[in-house]
């Protein structure tokens, strides 16, 4: 259970956004999946130094395929569960901004009321898509330049992070892509993200023509380890965690049920790491201070 606003080394009662800034500035920031506030508690005991509320585990949460079903109230309500668990800062997807460059707006005062550090909006067209689906399309550049102009300009806190995304390298090769980052970062953005980067050649391009060139970008994948992303001179990578890790350990604790075991899920100290991460040594306390005599 989250008790102050802090996060060790930065300073009291910077915002999320400001926190986030200040782990940048000290290298790259490693920012697990995590999809409710029990998984971002989880990867902050493990000492991340921020989360990613990824929405393709938020569309799973709710049984739900990533392509566009899950709404912007059910984004920003989760978004408020992780940011309210942890005191590490949180990094959101917000998918297309939900609708236009004025729809973008709302979003981006939705997330930061709810706590988010930073948020990322994609030039998908509506309903998007995850970035490693197939069958992605684009908006015009020049509409998502506006969705971007209009994300900054509706932010209260300036150092709210925004995260300007494109999918463009799957339906329109690199060289879209690379006009695009380099486009909304002239807008004003703080990061770009190309996502769907699948093979290392994809990665030696975004590395070569993005990050060498001074972009502060962000990566999502795993197809090198974190100290080596960091070594290509990326500010935030996304990646491991979440729903994909919990799906394998259900699956398995299910399987082990079925076959006669499932002793695993009875096990009492793990059931008392589990509480105790929740905060419930807190409530006693406060139970304590406030009963009647």
């Amino acid at each position: 259970m989250s008790s102050s606003n802090s996060s060790p080394n930065s300073t009291p009662n910077s915002s999320p956004g400001a926190k986030l800034r200040e782990a940048m500035a000290g290298g790259m920031v490693l920012a697990p999946f995590v999809y409710d506030g029990f998984t971002a508690l989880i990867a902050e005991g493990q000492g991340a130094q921020a989360v990613y509320m990824t929405g393709h585990g938020t569309s799973a949460q709710i049984g739900l395929p990533d392509v566009g079903l899950t709404s912007m109230a059910e984004m920003v309500s989760n978004l408020g569960y992780i940011a309210d668990a942890v005191d590490v800062p949180v990094i959101a997807d917000a998918d297309t901004g939900y609708g236009n460059a004025i729809n973008a707006q709302r979003a981006v005062r939705e997330y930061e009321t709810a706590g988010a550090a930073a948020l990322h909006l994609e030039d998908q067209v509506f309903p998007k898509r995850c970035g490693f689906f197939e069958g992605k399309q684009c908006v015009p550049m020049a509409e998502h330049v506006q969705k971007i102009r209009a994300a900054i300009d509706a932010r209260s806190d300036p150092d709210l992070v925004i995260i300007a995304r494109t999918d463009a390298v799957a339906p329109n090769g690199w060289e879209d892509a690379i006009r695009r980052a380099e486009a909304y970062r002239e807008a004003g953005a703080d990061v770009v993200f190309v996502d769907g980067v699948k093979t290392a050649e994809d990665m030696d391009i975004y590395t070569r023509r993005l990050v060498e060139q001074g972009l502060p970008c962000l990566y999502n994948g795993n197809l090198l380890p974190g100290p080596e992303i960091a070594e290509r001179g990326f500010k935030i990578m996304i990646t491991g965690g979440g729903h994909a890790l919990s799906y394998a350990a259900v699956c398995q604790a299910l399987v082990n049920l079925k076959d006669g075991g499932g002793g695993e899920g009875r096990d009492l100290d793990q059931f008392n790491t589990i509480t105790n991460l929740l905060g419930l040594p807190e409530i006693y306390e406060l139970e304590q201070r406030y009963a009647i005599d």
